[in-house]
Order: C-alpha cells, then structure tokens, then sequence
C-alpha cells in the first residue's frame, strides 16, 4: 500500500486480580460471649467460597468468547493465558495452533529459516491460521492477497481482523478504504481513529494526514499535529519528518526551531532521506561542513539528486584527510531503528 507524507496544498493486563476478603477492624461493641472459632470458621469457608466462585467463573467462560477476546494474542500471551484453568487451555489450542502457521507463513513470505521463498505456501499457512481465529494470521493473509492484486479478498481479511479488534487489521481497513475507488474517506478517517487510540503508530500517522488535508473528517491542524507527534514518539520515521515540519511552519504547534531542528536530525538518523538533504544544508548553514557532507551524501545515495550537487560544492572546499573521513563516516552509517 502507498503511503502520502506531507500533504500538498492542493489537498492493562486482560486479566484482573483475585479479591481477597478486607478484615473488619475491630467492632467496640462485641458481644463477649460470641464464640470466636466459629466466626473465623465461618470467614474462612465464605472467602474460600469465594475465591472457589472466581475460579469457576474463569472456567465458565465460552470457548467462542475466549477465541474472541485472545483472537490478537501473540504467543507469549497465549502460552500466559492458557495457564489459568484447563478449560482455557483447551480452549486455546486452536489459536496457538494458528502460531504454528503463522511462523511457517512468514518463512515462507520472506525465504526465512532455511526455506525457499514460496508465496502460495505463505498464503496457505496463513489462512490456515486465521482459520483457527487469530487475527495476526488474518492480517498477513490479507496482505498477501492484496500483494496478489486480490484486493476484495485481502480487505475481507482485514475487516474480519478489524472487528475482532486487531489494530494492524484496522489500519489496513482503513488505507484501503484511502485507496478504494471511490475513497471512503468516512470509514477510513473511522478504522484508522481505531487503530490510532489503540497505540499503532502507522494508523495514527495516516490518521494526521486525513486530519491536516481535511479528508473524511474536518481540517484540525492542531489535532493533526498532535497525532503526528505520538506516531513520532513511537518511532515512525515519517511522522518525525513531519512533526519537524510542523514545529518549523508553525502548523497545529508554536513555531519552534529547536524542536524542529531535533525531529529533523532524528528522522535523518533513522534514514529519511529528505530529512537527511535538510539537516545537511541546515549543518552547512552553520559552518559544520564535514558532518554536512555525511548527511548530503547519505541523502545522495537515497536517491535526492540535489543533495549531490550540494556535497560536490562542499566537498571540493574539504582538505583531502577530510574528505575521506566524511566518506568513511557514510560507508560505515547505519540507520536507528524504527517502526518504519
């Protein structure tokens, strides 16, 4: 799925904790003849009771409801969840049999664990999984359907994993519907508001441009600005370019030049290749050349022309011990990890 940047004027735990019983404080008026040892006897089969109540409850829950509330669950959780009762074990089987799948789906997809690239065989393994109800399954076999050019298939897999909650299933719903022809902006502006309060920092980058254009939703700049800085603080790549961007304009944020000069450095670092050519002129600016030049030349080998005209100009004004250093600065360069 293609994805815009900035845009163009022209447009808890799942689980809670046992209550134990409180002890009343001591009463001021207790009859001195009550006797003792059946009071205690009584409290303690009565919270036993309880704590035996509670325990049912767990068990009591319906496998279909189960699957549903664990249809997001990574394996961790699911291995965590399946050690409450026996009844959540079996009834979990089939979601960390889908894990299975979903493992061997992505070595297949990515030619990973001593496997040949197969794509029908990723596809097969994943659909097996989202048979047996996980949502992570749903998602990449969606993915590869839409990969394919199967779009109506890949979006019925990521509506299914949407309504079940997943918020990777919710922001592809969501771009798709971007991309539909017709756009539904509405639902889209919908899905990815979902996907965006459940923390996922690509839905809340895609839900700030719907929101700084003014597509499916009112023009709320401010508003825009805020979700690109949580997507930011998440570590997608994009959303720190724009973020400086909007520090720089004064757009949804007061105009501040060391905030958008400190987003600006953090996208170049973790290999915005704009942000690279822009940081560089901005070092050029104040006499830094050397450092300069690693940042052109980065966003040079990135495929910005015009940072490669700006870097020979630099680079002829460097001594030659300089030179090489800057170059061997690039070679050596390695991005910051990000979400994107």
């Amino acid at each position: 799925m293609n994805e815009r940047t900035w845009p163009h004027r022209s447009e808890t735990s799942h689980f809670s904790t046992l209550q134990f019983p409180i002890k009343n404080s001591t009463r001021k008026h207790e009859n001195s003849t009550s006797k003792p040892s059946r009071v205690r006897q009584f409290r303690s089969s009565s919270s036993s009771s309880r704590r035996s109540d509670q325990f049912r409850d767990f068990a009591a829950l319906p496998n279909d409801v189960l699957t549903k509330i664990a249809a997001n669950f990574s394996l961790p959780n699911l291995q965590a969840a399946s050690l409450v009762c026996k009844s959540w074990r079996d009834g979990l089987r089939p979601l960390r049999e889908a894990m299975l799948f979903l493992r061997w789906g992505k070595r297949f997809k990515h030619g990973r664990g001593g496997v040949q690239p197969n794509v029908e065989k990723a596809l097969d393994s994943f659909l097996k999984g989202a048979a047996r109800g996980s949502t992570l399954a749903m998602v990449d076999a969606g993915l590869v359907y839409w990969e394919m050019g199967k779009k109506e298939e890949g979006v019925a897999l990521y509506r299914k994993a949407a309504e079940l909650g997943d918020p990777a299933g919710q922001c592809n719903l969501g771009i798709s519907y971007l991309q539909a022809e017709p756009p539904n902006m509405k639902e889209a502006v919908k899905w990815l508001h979902e996907a965006s309060v459940a923390g996922y920092v690509r839905g809340q980058y895609q839900l700030a441009l719907c929101l700084h254009r003014g597509s499916g939703t009112n023009q709320n700049l401010p508003e825009a600005a805020r979700w690109y800085l949580r997507a930011a603080e998440g570590g997608y790549v994009r959303a720190m370019y724009n973020v400086s961007l909007c520090y720089s304009l004064g757009t949804g944020f007061s105009q501040n030049h060391r905030q958008s000069r400190k987003w600006m450095k953090r996208a170049a670092d973790h290999g915005h290749r704009k942000a690279q050519f822009e940081h560089g002129l901005s070092l050029f600016s104040e006499g830094q050349m050397m450092k300069a030049v690693v940042y052109l030349e980065l966003a040079a080998r990135g495929g910005e022309t015009a940072a490669a005209h700006v870097k020979n100009v630099i680079f002829q004004q460097l001594p030659p011990p300089s030179r090489e250093r800057a170059l061997s600065l690039a070679d050596n360069w390695l991005p910051l990890p990000s979400s994107r």
